[in-house]
């Protein structure tokens, strides 16, 4: 299955805030998004985590 489960961590405070898929063949590297936070009260960067 070429689509996994990956956690997006906000880059603030370091909390795991979402949780999408991804293709890892079509996409090695880590995605990127700026959304929002719900313990920084704010939109900021959230990066892939483990």
């Amino acid at each position: 299955m070429p689509r996994d489960i990956i956690h997006l961590v906000c880059q603030d405070c370091k909390r795991k805030n979402y949780s999408t898929t991804k293709n890892k063949r079509r996409t090695p590297d880590k995605l990127e998004f700026k959304k929002f936070c719900s313990s920084c009260r704010a939109h900021t960067v959230h990066r892939e985590g483990k």
